[in-house]
């Protein structure tokens, strides 16, 4: 990735906040990287260099800054560079890291070789796949050490080091100190709950906490979900385990606060990656918004809401299973719906009166007479198709690294049309160019009747569609956000989505 100098060295002595995280810059005098926002007096032009990523810096030999904390930086967005194959192996990499078969299995899914996976990783973010997996470990354990209690031994195995000797000869050699001493270096922080922890997860500004909540709000699942006094939580399990989150915006540090609640450490990452992407934070407005406000139709909506995201979603079932329970209903019927579903099928577990239960699983909805809830057969039989083929292994939505083949099996099963299709790669696999056309709302923003004449309307709007979809959606107004009519075999209509 080609970095322009003559726009780093702006951003970083104007300590722009927009540009944090989308590169880091390097002082050779010191041989320590930095963020742009770095406190620190700005060196001499002569005496930096820059990186598209921590890695990349890493690997030439740099140590991170203690003062802006790199490791704190908002995540590199999933389209950075021009490859489609580094963003899938991106999202691959924050899914699991690099499991069992290392950069020779992840580029066998990605159906490259490993030589070539190098040379675009070198390509596009100036360091291997090793490299940027490495990196991720370090920072994330420095995180853990200023922003938890927990033990080293814990935050070695929670940052994925395989024993605590390689963690702390990690630390020792790329910050000389000690993880302990790091710590000691910390703002003391009131001692929390056991199996609780706090985290800022920051953004690029703007970012419209306001509007991704008015979207969450009434789509929040009973019992599981709920939004309240500018704060979102929920309930979840994973590998067995019970947990809870909640999540407010810190306006001030350009920041979201994550408070967690759940007993197995070692899953800390792979929670604060979900959350994430759940509020899309590694999103580039200014980008995304620069190419979109060209149009006519999106440059007033985008003057008026800037920073719109897109809400994506805790766990792809979920999100899909609610989905088809909104066919042909309201917004507001489809949240009625999910609820008794929950309630009927799902694990009762209490935490407050208003989060009481854990969605039912795939297995279970398989199993189960889904109509008794007043779901209409049709429905009732689609999720159950749904329920059965996720169970098997038929189809699944995390991992995924081909959208467009995906797409193709997922609208060849039961009561699965395009607009389903559209919405849950928007919202479940991050699909930054989803675009639902047949959306009744789409088509009255539009002001438009053909779903064929909005997409292509929605050309220009390449590769940005689905936060084009959301601007659309956030002008209909909301007398109109319902869904008014469905076509049972496109699957056609909802306005603002179910």
């Amino acid at each position: 990735m080609q970095l322009d100098s003559t726009i780093c060295s702006r951003a970083r002595l104007t300590h722009d906040a927009r540009f944090d995280g989308q590169f880091f810059v390097g002082v050779l005098t010191t041989r320590i990287y930095c963020r742009p926002i770095c406190p620190a007096r700005p060196p001499r032009e002569e005496n930096v260099r820059y990186f598209p990523t921590a890695a990349a810096a890493a690997e030439a030999g740099l140590r991170p800054c203690l003062r802006c904390r790199p490791e704190s930086a908002p995540g590199t967005p999933a389209w950075l560079g021009t490859s489609a194959t580094v963003s899938r192996a991106l999202r691959l990499i924050g899914e699991s890291e690099l499991e069992d078969g290392g950069i020779d299995a992840l580029a066998a899914r990605l159906g490259i070789g490993a030589r070539h996976l190098r040379r675009l990783f070198l390509q596009h973010l100036g360091a291997s796949p090793i490299a940027i997996v490495q990196t991720r470990r370090l920072h994330f354990a420095k995180k853990l050490i200023d922003e938890t209690h927990l033990e080293m031994r814990d935050i070695a195995l929670a940052a994925g080091y395989r024993s605590v000797r390689r963690f702390n000869d990690t630390f020792q050699k790329t910050y000389q100190r000690t993880p302990s001493h790091l710590r000691n270096l910390r703002k003391k922080s009131a001692a929390l709950p056991e199996n609780e922890y706090r985290f800022s997860l920051r953004y690029r500004p703007p970012f419209n906490w306001e509007a991704i909540l008015d979207f969450m709000a009434p789509r929040a699942i009973p019992g599981i979900e709920i939004v309240e006094d500018k704060i979102y939580r929920r309930l979840f399990s994973l590998n067995n385990q019970i947990g809870w989150l909640e999540a407010s915006l810190d306006e001030p540090a350009d920041a979201l606060s994550l408070r967690i609640r759940f007993p197995e450490p070692r899953l800390l990452f792979l929670i604060v990656e979900r959350v994430r992407r759940l509020f899309d934070l590694s999103a580039d407005s200014d980008e995304i918004t620069a190419h979109l406000r060209h149009h006519p139709l999106l440059a007033q909506r985008i003057e008026s809401r800037p920073g719109l995201r897109i809400p994506g979603s805790w766990d792809g079932f979920e999100l899909t299973v609610r989905t088809i329970l909104g066919q042909q209903v309201t917004v507001a019927g489809a949240t009625t719906l999910t609820g008794r579903l929950v309630r009927a099928f799902g694990t009762p577990v209490v935490v407050s009166p208003k989060l009481t239960h854990l969605f039912p699983t795939p297995e279970k909805l398989a199993e189960s007479d889904l109509t008794k809830i007043g779901l209409p057969k049709a429905r009732a039989n689609s999720v159950r198709s749904l329920a059965c083929a996720v169970s098997d292994g038929k189809i699944g939505f995390t991992g995924v690294v081909n959208v467009e083949k995906f797409l193709f099996q997922f609208c060849g099963m039961l009561g699965i049309g395009n607009w389903t299709a559209q919405y849950v790669a928007m919202r479940a696999l991050a699909e930054p160019d989803a675009f639902p056309a047949s959306d009744l709302g789409l088509l009255r923003a539009a002001g438009l009747r053909n779903p064929r004449e909005l997409e292509s309307l929605a050309e220009t709007w390449r590769p940005w569609r689905a936060y084009a979809a959301m601007y659309l959606w956030q002008g209909v107004a909301k007398d109109e956000q319902r869904l008014l009519h469905t076509n049972r075999k496109s699957n056609r209509a909802v306005a603002v989505g179910r």
